[in-house]
């Protein structure tokens, strides 16, 4: 019955693992192993009858569409994430620039971590425009 697991899993092996689609997955184990079951019953060898139950059985097709549909679709939060980026990095530098100029007005250093903040917008933007 090895292979009638494998075939299950191959069956499925593109739709994301939830609870619905285990039970599915079980439900038709289930009733592959019966099919095998009651055919090797009727005298067919037990080979024969798996790769008989196999192909009765089908393609998931439509079950696959029903999965899909019921799956919430992703959205996509990269244009959120490149807003966020930029108004967390705005807010950081702006940090930066008034403890530079408060505590230590005559040296100018806030420049040196501005650069390291200004990585996180770029990395954003670039995933945004890949994504896009």
């Amino acid at each position: 019955m090895k292979k009638i697991n494998n075939h299950v899993e191959e069956l499925f092996k593109d739709i994301p693992n939830n609870e619905n689609t285990e039970a599915i997955k079980q439900e038709i184990l289930q009733n592959l192993e019966e099919k095998v079951w009651d055919l090797m019953q009727q005298g067919k060898e037990e080979e024969d009858a798996i790769n008989k139950a196999i192909v009765d059985f089908g393609d998931i097709g439509e079950l696959r569409k029903e999965l899909d549909a019921r799956l919430p679709e992703k959205k996509d939060m990269t244009k959120l994430n490149l807003g966020f980026s930029i108004a967390g990095s705005v807010l950081i530098i702006s940090l930066f620039i008034f403890i530079n100029f408060y505590y230590t007005p005559q040296t100018i250093w806030f420049v040196y971590p501005t650069f390291m903040v200004l990585w996180w917008p770029l990395a954003m933007y670039f995933y945004w425009l890949r994504k896009r």
